[in-house]
């Protein structure tokens, strides 16, 4: 990938600090995140982001934690079993 093309979006799960979710889901917005789910008791969200984006996410204060959504696709159930 050239420098000069923009980063693809990704699916990422943020914790950040239940006591000030509003205030760093904010934040994560004006970073890039837009923002497809949020657990505000349990400090949690969901989005999507710019790859190159997410260090910029991780170093916001309030964030924990970022993790990249992970998809599982099982094989249908007729398939042999590898």
């Amino acid at each position: 990938m050239s420098e000069s093309s923009p980063s693809a979006p990704v699916g990422v799960v943020l914790a950040v600090d239940p006591d000030r979710f509003a205030q760093v889901v904010q934040a994560l917005r004006r970073a890039g995140l837009t923002v497809t789910g949020e657990q505000p008791i349990l400090g949690t969200l969901s989005g999507t982001v710019a790859e190159d984006r997410i260090p910029a996410l991780e170093a916001l204060d309030g964030v924990d934690s970022v993790d990249r959504e992970v998809t599982i696709q099982l094989p249908p159930p007729d398939a042999p079993i590898q």
